[in-house]
Protein backbone atom coordinates (compact mmCIF):
# COMPACT_ATOMS: atom_id res chain seq x y z
CA UNK A 1 0.00 0.00 0.00
CA UNK A 2 1.51 3.51 -0.57
CA UNK A 3 1.17 5.82 2.11
CA UNK A 4 2.50 9.26 0.67
CA UNK A 5 0.08 12.26 1.11
CA UNK A 6 0.00 12.82 -2.93
CA UNK A 7 0.50 9.42 -5.08
CA UNK A 8 1.75 9.82 -8.69
CA UNK A 9 0.92 6.73 -10.88
CA UNK A 10 2.57 6.73 -14.26
CA UNK A 11 -0.10 5.38 -17.23
CA UNK A 12 0.93 3.85 -20.75
CA UNK A 13 -1.15 1.37 -22.45
CA UNK A 14 -0.85 -0.48 -26.34
CA UNK A 15 3.35 -0.21 -26.67
CA UNK A 16 3.58 -3.27 -29.00
CA UNK A 17 6.77 -3.59 -28.56
CA UNK A 18 8.72 -7.36 -28.78
CA UNK A 19 11.46 -6.31 -26.52
CA UNK A 20 13.19 -3.91 -24.73
CA UNK A 21 12.81 -0.46 -26.62
CA UNK A 22 15.70 2.72 -25.59
CA UNK A 23 13.66 5.34 -27.08
CA UNK A 24 10.60 4.70 -24.72
CA UNK A 25 12.98 3.89 -21.58
CA UNK A 26 13.51 7.26 -22.27
CA UNK A 27 10.30 8.49 -22.21
CA UNK A 28 9.75 6.80 -19.44
CA UNK A 29 12.87 7.98 -17.02
CA UNK A 30 11.99 11.28 -17.84
CA UNK A 31 8.18 11.74 -17.07
CA UNK A 32 7.89 8.55 -14.50
CA UNK A 33 11.13 8.36 -12.60
CA UNK A 34 9.13 9.84 -9.67
CA UNK A 35 6.57 7.70 -10.12
CA UNK A 36 5.12 5.52 -7.05
CA UNK A 37 3.21 3.22 -9.53
CA UNK A 38 2.65 2.23 -12.90
CA UNK A 39 -0.37 0.76 -15.03
CA UNK A 40 0.16 -0.75 -18.28
CA UNK A 41 -3.07 -0.81 -19.83
CA UNK A 42 -2.58 -3.98 -22.28
CA UNK A 43 -0.78 -4.62 -25.27
CA UNK A 44 2.62 -4.60 -24.40
CA UNK A 45 3.09 -7.83 -26.81
CA UNK A 46 6.31 -8.92 -25.20
CA UNK A 47 6.75 -9.43 -21.75
CA UNK A 48 10.30 -7.83 -21.80
CA UNK A 49 8.55 -4.58 -22.10
CA UNK A 50 7.87 -4.46 -18.39
CA UNK A 51 11.93 -4.29 -18.14
CA UNK A 52 11.71 -0.72 -19.01
CA UNK A 53 10.22 0.28 -15.99
CA UNK A 54 13.23 -0.33 -13.74
CA UNK A 55 12.75 -0.88 -10.39
CA UNK A 56 9.06 0.93 -10.32
CA UNK A 57 6.00 -1.38 -8.96
CA UNK A 58 4.29 -2.05 -12.29
CA UNK A 59 0.23 -3.16 -12.68
CA UNK A 60 -0.25 -4.76 -16.02
CA UNK A 61 -3.23 -6.41 -18.12
CA UNK A 62 -3.22 -8.10 -21.30
CA UNK A 63 -4.51 -6.77 -24.30
CA UNK A 64 -6.13 -8.15 -27.61
CA UNK A 65 -2.85 -8.14 -29.62
CA UNK A 66 -0.53 -9.64 -26.93
CA UNK A 67 0.90 -13.28 -27.02
CA UNK A 68 0.17 -15.93 -25.01
CA UNK A 69 3.18 -15.88 -22.69
CA UNK A 70 1.60 -12.75 -22.08
CA UNK A 71 -2.07 -13.71 -21.72
CA UNK A 72 -0.72 -16.66 -19.17
CA UNK A 73 1.10 -14.29 -17.05
CA UNK A 74 -1.20 -11.18 -16.74
CA UNK A 75 -4.88 -10.96 -16.09
CA UNK A 76 -7.26 -9.20 -18.09
CA UNK A 77 -7.97 -7.11 -15.49
CA UNK A 78 -7.25 -5.81 -12.74
CA UNK A 79 -9.35 -3.76 -9.30
CA UNK A 80 -7.45 -2.39 -6.71
CA UNK A 81 -7.52 0.46 -4.07
CA UNK A 82 -5.26 3.29 -3.26
CA UNK A 83 -6.02 6.37 -0.53
CA UNK A 84 -9.69 5.02 -1.07
CA UNK A 85 -10.49 5.16 -4.67
CA UNK A 86 -11.11 2.13 -6.55
CA UNK A 87 -9.40 1.44 -9.65
CA UNK A 88 -10.26 -0.72 -12.53
CA UNK A 89 -7.29 -1.61 -15.19
CA UNK A 90 -8.51 -3.41 -18.31
CA UNK A 91 -7.36 -3.04 -21.97
CA UNK A 92 -10.83 -2.87 -23.73
CA UNK A 93 -12.05 -5.01 -26.67
CA UNK A 94 -14.02 -4.43 -29.94
CA UNK A 95 -15.70 -0.72 -31.43
CA UNK A 96 -14.24 2.08 -29.81
CA UNK A 97 -17.86 3.16 -29.53
CA UNK A 98 -19.13 2.91 -26.61
CA UNK A 99 -16.21 1.02 -25.15
CA UNK A 100 -16.26 3.00 -21.19
CA UNK A 101 -19.69 1.72 -21.06
CA UNK A 102 -18.73 -1.81 -21.58
CA UNK A 103 -15.50 -1.41 -19.47
CA UNK A 104 -17.60 -0.07 -16.75
CA UNK A 105 -20.29 -2.89 -16.96
CA UNK A 106 -17.29 -5.45 -16.38
CA UNK A 107 -15.43 -3.44 -13.78
CA UNK A 108 -18.67 -2.88 -11.52
CA UNK A 109 -18.12 -0.52 -9.23
CA UNK A 110 -15.13 1.66 -9.40
CA UNK A 111 -13.91 5.56 -8.96
CA UNK A 112 -11.68 5.13 -12.14
CA UNK A 113 -11.53 3.07 -15.39
CA UNK A 114 -7.91 3.06 -16.58
CA UNK A 115 -8.12 1.24 -20.23
CA UNK A 116 -6.12 0.94 -23.64
CA UNK A 117 -7.24 -0.33 -27.19
CA UNK A 118 -8.16 3.00 -28.74
CA UNK A 119 -5.09 4.29 -29.00
CA UNK A 120 -6.75 8.00 -28.08
CA UNK A 121 -6.22 9.30 -25.08
CA UNK A 122 -9.15 10.16 -22.63
CA UNK A 123 -9.38 12.18 -19.33
CA UNK A 124 -12.85 13.15 -18.37
CA UNK A 125 -15.31 12.43 -15.50
CA UNK A 126 -18.96 11.03 -15.89
CA UNK A 127 -21.05 10.25 -13.17
CA UNK A 128 -18.13 10.88 -10.42
CA UNK A 129 -15.99 8.09 -12.31
CA UNK A 130 -13.04 9.02 -13.89
CA UNK A 131 -12.15 7.64 -17.65
CA UNK A 132 -8.69 7.09 -18.85
CA UNK A 133 -6.69 6.07 -21.35
CA UNK A 134 -3.31 7.39 -21.61
CA UNK A 135 -3.25 6.61 -25.88
CA UNK A 136 -0.03 4.70 -27.30
CA UNK A 137 3.38 6.17 -26.39
CA UNK A 138 4.92 4.37 -29.63
CA UNK A 139 2.11 4.03 -32.29
CA UNK A 140 -0.57 7.23 -33.20
CA UNK A 141 -2.56 5.65 -36.02
CA UNK A 142 -5.59 6.68 -34.44
CA UNK A 143 -4.47 9.84 -32.99
CA UNK A 144 -2.55 13.02 -33.37
CA UNK A 145 0.28 12.30 -31.14
CA UNK A 146 1.76 9.32 -29.37
CA UNK A 147 0.80 10.36 -25.55
CA UNK A 148 1.33 8.65 -22.09
CA UNK A 149 -0.90 9.37 -19.10
CA UNK A 150 -0.70 10.58 -14.86
CA UNK A 151 -2.45 9.60 -12.37
CA UNK A 152 -2.66 11.67 -9.58
CA UNK A 153 -3.97 10.93 -5.59
CA UNK A 154 -4.39 13.23 -2.66
CA UNK A 155 -7.83 14.05 -2.19
CA UNK A 156 -9.16 12.82 -5.11
CA UNK A 157 -8.11 11.27 -8.43
CA UNK A 158 -6.94 13.69 -11.27
CA UNK A 159 -5.55 12.71 -14.92
CA UNK A 160 -3.16 14.56 -17.31
CA UNK A 161 -2.28 13.38 -20.98
CA UNK A 162 1.26 14.05 -21.79
CA UNK A 163 2.28 14.31 -25.47
CA UNK A 164 5.49 13.13 -26.13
Amino acid sequence: MIERDKVKIGVISDTHLSCYDTRLARIVAQHFKDADLILHAGDLVDLRVLDIFGGIEVKAVSGNMDNMPVKDKLPEQLIFEIKGFKIGLIHGWGSPLGIEEKLLAKLGDVNCVVYGHTHKPANYKENGILFFNPGSAVDKRFADTRTIGILEIDKEIKGRIISI
